[in-house]
């Protein structure tokens, strides 16, 4: 009797080690790198703004901050599409990600729109945001890559006339 309640604990053991692991393989993890769309220098924070596949709602607690200043996002669920912004450590003050500055400039004084990137195109193969917060010459320190899972965006302070219209 006591042999075979140990193999159905050791068989119950088994199964719970198993199941974990299946759980974890299934989890999708990104890791973020925003970068000073200007000096090329990350910034390391945990004051990111998370939407998934065109929502209103902001997630932003779904980013923890790795010891090397990245940041490590656990996507909720299985949305396919991502946009990511932040504020400066802890106000009310959000960057302006260099990727969205071409959509506004010059056409009109309104909000700066989110742009959306694969969350699929992310893990598989890595993405760099394009960085329009510099002239069409890009300096080498600003040439980034990515590896697959990573995502690195490129920001910028809000300008006083920004933050005055906000």
């Amino acid at each position: 009797m006591f042999r075979q309640t140990h193999r159905v604990l050791q068989l119950l053991l088994c199964m719970a080690a198993l199941g974990g692991a299946l759980c974890a393989q299934t989890q999708k993890t990104i890791t973020l790198r925003m970068m000073d769309g200007k000096t090329g220098k990350l910034i390391a924070t945990t004051d990111f703004f998370v939407r998934v596949d065109h929502q209103e709602t902001v997630r932003a607690n779904l980013v923890t901050l790795n010891d090397d200043g990245t940041g490590k996002l656990v996507v909720p669920g299985n949305p396919s599409l991502l946009s990511i912004s932040a504020s400066y450590d802890g106000s009310t003050s959000y960057y302006v990600n260099c990727d969205a500055n071409n959509d506004t400039k010059g056409k009109h004084p309104g909000p700066i729109l989110d742009r959306w990137y694969s969350i699929s195109d992310i893990l598989e193969k890595g993405i760099v945001a394009p960085n329009d917060c510099i002239g069409k010459k890009v300096p080498e320190k600003l040439q980034l890559f990515a590896k697959p899972g990573e995502f690195v965006f490129f920001v910028r302070k809000m300008t006083s006339k920004e933050q005055f219209r906000d």
